[in-house]
């Protein structure tokens, strides 16, 4: 009999992480799609909602690495400074890695189709 409970205790552990798990990763695409939605109202403040608010942040974009959330949300506003340069947003997440119960490592892609010419990136 304790051999069963113990085998139960564990499935219920499993069970219990894949449940935190798919949480989690629900989370994550429910706040990408949001930030989606938020920049094609062309709403760069609520499309940063996001984003980690921390100087610590690290944003790598073409023009290199940018450290800060102010300063990149700066550099947002200053690239994108008006619906022809913002343009459709649409993106993809092709991989997700849970690395800890903290932390995910996302791959995806992005593209924007706008008047000012056509952008993508991964």
């Amino acid at each position: 009999m304790k051999k069963y409970a113990f085998y139960l205790l564990v499935f219920t552990f499993i069970g219990d992480i894949c449940t935190a798990q798919n949480k989690d990763e629900h989370e994550i695409t429910t706040m990408l799609s949001a930030q989606v939605v938020q920049w094609n109202k062309g709403n760069v403040d609520g499309y940063m909602r996001g984003y980690w608010e921390s100087d610590s942040l690290l944003f790598i974009g073409s023009s290199g690495p940018r450290y800060g959330y102010q300063a990149t949300l700066k550099r947002y506003k200053e690239a994108y400074p008006d619906p022809a340069h913002m343009g459709e947003l649409t993106s993809v997440i092709k991989s997700m890695q849970r690395l800890s119960a903290e932390y995910y490592f996302i791959l995806g892609t992005w593209a924007l189709k706008r008047t000012a010419g056509d952008v993508s990136g991964s």
